[in-house]
């Protein structure tokens, strides 16, 4: 079996509408810093270019959570593989992720954050696949809401490969 990789969203769109979430964000906070929680590894290209535009003060930091397995469909368990190095106690937490498919992760996420007493807590994903939501879930910023494909680049995978693209590709099996 091998991949054919088909564009979906080019470099320049990427790098546009970030540049607009970061207008955002920073407009809403204008005044306060903002803590980014960036979700590994797939958002880590995205958290990055995020927070160059946004102007507000930022702290960031990683967490890794799974319920992939190896596969292209949510398995609806979360595991947190790394958590995080610094404390939210009291932060606008802003959890970054590449792609918001089944909600389940971003459900449990916000809900831990509360529960560590961040100040606030808001979502801000990359790719949004509304048809694939099992779980309803508040996300604050959205990039680009995406049809119900398997999409690889910009720190998304395919069985860890993909991730340097620079563009957003859709994954067509042969």
């Amino acid at each position: 079996m091998s991949e054919n990789i088909r564009v979906l969203l080019p470099e320049e769109e990427l790098a546009a509408r970030i540049a607009e979430l970061g207008d955002q964000i920073s407009k809403d906070y204008e005044g306060e810093s903002v803590f980014l929680v960036c979700i590994l590894k797939g958002a880590s290209f995205f958290a990055c270019e995020l927070a160059k535009r946004i102007t507000v003060p930022v702290i960031i930091d990683f967490m890794a959570t799974s319920s992939y397995d190896g596969g292209t469909v949510s398995s609806g368990v979360v595991k947190i593989k790394k958590d995080l190095d610094l404390d939210p106690t009291g932060q606008n937490v802003i959890i970054v992720e590449d792609i918001i498919d089944s909600g389940n992760t971003l459900n449990f996420l916000g809900q831990l954050f509360k529960d560590r007493g961040a100040k606030s807590v808001r979502m801000v994903t990359m790719l949004d696949k509304p048809d694939r939501r099992e779980v309803d879930v508040h996300v604050d910023y959205t990039g680009f809401t995406i049809p119900d494909q398997f999409v690889v680049g910009y720190g998304l995978d395919y069985d860890q490969k993909y991730r340097n693209l620079p563009y957003i590709g859709v994954v067509e099996l042969d």
